[in-house]
């Protein structure tokens, strides 16, 4: 075997024994030869080179089984930190983790304009009071993720955003040149599909689908355990399949979209009067006044959620559908609305053997699938790099 061939097997079993540092810590050297089925030699140089890496350390002996008492490693979560950034219609949301996903700081700032010139200008801001909160660490900031309700292509360019209307923005470059770390650009509901895979409720399923219900109506696809973006990266626009043919023009020129009935801005329409906006605690306080017009647009909410994701329960075949959407989180009768349209709609070999589950981590589900992205590309790019 020529030295290119040794160094690339080294790399492969560092990465390796890495990961099951990363799922299995506390543990020992002969427990990873063990797993792996690595000797004992070559897991004792490798684990050298993670810790030289400030990757791993030891924390002291563990019980013995008879011989003794072995030495216990652990990943050392704060040898870098990452920035994950939600970039909404109207408010931008960032987080500052460290390598294994716990936030230490997290920050969200209401956009007066979406225009780029000034989301970009807000964004920096909040990029650097982040970066701000950073601790003393080996690697410090490894990279900054960010996510738009919209059109992101291979390439990680912004194509469109159909609600702030942004076309072919590079704010990748923009981002990598002012702060000289990895940049990350990904669509929100990827991200958000990306984070309850890693972090929530959604961890124990193989295939599933995260739908994002706000201003608009985007999913994300789980599909093997790894995200499905389509060709071009343009898979999940769900939200612009149309239920009315003979419906409303959409922003994005089809008509009788599903968000235009089941979104979240369809729901705060049906219940705006024309002297004053409805905000979310108007709605949770009249649903438990029993308001009649409240409870009826909830439903009607519910009716229309169930309608599209049966096109998406048809078209998927998922485990699991994840639902972010403040409402659903905070009114569980919005919830059986859909499961019963859902279930209405389908026959019981489909509807029986899928789940339909409110958000775990709510509104930090998409910044948080962002920072597990960055920190993936670190931990790849460190190892291949030795």
């Amino acid at each position: 075997m020529d030295i290119a061939d040794q160094n690339f097997v080294k790399k492969i079993n560092q990465k390796l024994l890495l990961k099951e540092i990363l799922h299995h810590a506390p543990i020992s050297r002969a427990k990873l030869s063990e797993r792996t089925g690595l000797n004992k030699s070559t897991v004792s140089s490798q684990v050298s080179s993670l810790m030289k890496e400030h990757l791993v350390y030891e924390i002291g002996q563990g019980e013995s089984s008879g011989g003794r008492r072995p030495v216990l490693l652990m990943f050392n979560k704060r040898a870098g930190y990452s920035i994950g950034i939600d970039v909404g219609v109207d408010y931008v949301n960032g987080i500052l983790t460290d390598l294994e996903g716990s936030i230490l700081h997290d920050q969200q700032l209401k956009l007066s304009s979406n225009a780029p010139d000034v989301t970009t200008r807000r964004l920096i801001e909040l990029i650097e009071q982040l970066i701000s909160q950073i601790p003393s660490s080996p690697y410090g900031l490894v990279g900054i993720g960010l996510c738009i309700p919209g059109l992101v292509d291979t390439k990680e360019r912004i194509v469109f955003t159909p609600h702030s209307k942004w076309k072919n923005i590079d704010l990748k470059t923009t981002l990598q040149d002012t702060f000289h770390v990895p940049v990350f650009i990904e669509n929100e509901a990827n991200a958000g599909a990306y984070g309850e895979k890693i972090f929530g409720t959604a961890k124990h399923y193989d295939h599933l689908i995260y739908a994002s219900i706000g201003t608009g109506i985007g999913i994300g696809i789980i599909i093997n355990h790894h995200l499905y973006r389509g060709t071009y990266g343009f898979s999940g626009e769900m939200g612009h399949m149309t239920i009315d043919f003979n419906g409303p023009t959409c922003s994005c020129g089809n008509r009788g979209c599903w968000e235009l009935y089941a979104s979240e801005k369809a729901l705060f329409q049906s219940l705006q009067t024309d002297d004053q906006p409805v905000s979310y605690q108007d709605i949770e306080q009249l649903a438990k006044l029993n308001d009649m017009k409240t409870l009826n647009a909830l439903r009607n909410f519910g009716f229309y959620l169930g309608v599209g994701l049966t096109n998406v329960l048809h078209t998927f075949n998922p485990q699991a559908i994840i639902l972010r959407n403040k409402i659903i989180e905070s009114q569980p009768t919005v919830l059986s609305v859909i499961q019963d349209e859902v279930s209405s709609r389908m026959d019981d070999q489909f509807s029986s053997h899928v789940e339909l589950l409110p958000s775990s981590l709510g509104h930090n589900a998409p910044a948080l699938g962002m920072t597990s992205l960055v920190t993936e590309a670190f931990l790849h790019d460190v190892t291949l790099s030795q």
